[in-house]
């Protein structure tokens, strides 16, 4: 099927402001991202992930971002599944951010390290219960009979922990994706887009630059 006639064109402003510190200008984004997506029931902090394994073979997937802040970018998993798998094997990672509201998208690339224990019990009890009992139950990511086995696993959770809470499974946990690099991008019109690039230098300092579109 020809799809090129999928076109539209875009109205977004520049932002040739944007400062030397890539987080405080994510920061902002983001905060519009949010403001935007509240009219439209969308997720500003759904990403895509993408990560490589032990033999160079690519895979992405969308997941939720659930912090940020100076040291990098946090998300959760079941340290089973292939994202926590290709992880371990190559702890480097993107995740790329596209808000269709503002015709916005970032680009980040970085090292991934597990987050420690409490860091992730913490998160993990301020989850809805039914969200506990399916990471209780899920062996993300394995292959799985039917929806009815995994139905079943849930109410075998669900009464072993019934009248207490669920605790945070030992394979369930999160990482923090420290960024290296990090790219704005803003759609303008007649394709003439803005695009900062950030780099993270040896001095710990950011070294930014504009790219053609």
């Amino acid at each position: 099927m020809d799809v090129s006639g999928l076109r539209r064109e875009y109205s977004g402003g520049s932002f040739d402001a944007a400062g030397n510190d890539p987080m405080a200008l994510f920061g902002a984004w983001f905060e519009e991202a949010v403001q935007a997506a509240h009219a439209k029931s969308r997720d500003p902090n759904a990403m895509s992930l993408g990560t490589v394994d032990a033999r160079g073979r690519p895979s992405g997937r969308i997941v939720l971002l659930k912090g940020y802040d100076p040291t990098g970018f946090v998300f959760y998993t079941n340290y089973g599944s292939r994202k926590a798998r290709d992880l371990e094997a190559n702890p480097w990672a993107s995740l790329t951010f596209w808000w269709d509201e503002l015709d916005r998208q970032v680009r980040i690339e970085g090292r991934t390290e597990r987050t420690d224990r409490a860091t992730s019990e913490a998160y993990f009890a301020s989850r809805p219960r039914e969200s506990q009992l399916a990471a209780a139950a899920s062996a993300q990511s394995r292959s799985l009979a039917d929806r009815a086995t995994l139905l079943a696993a849930v109410e075998m959770a669900r009464k072993k922990y019934e009248g207490r809470g669920v605790p945070c499974p030992e394979e369930w946990g999160g990482y923090l994706l420290r960024p290296h690099a990090m790219e704005f991008w803003q759609g303008r019109p007649n394709r003439l887009h803005d695009r900062l690039a950030y780099r993270l230098e040896e001095a710990g300092l950011w070294h930014v630059e504009r790219l053609g579109p």
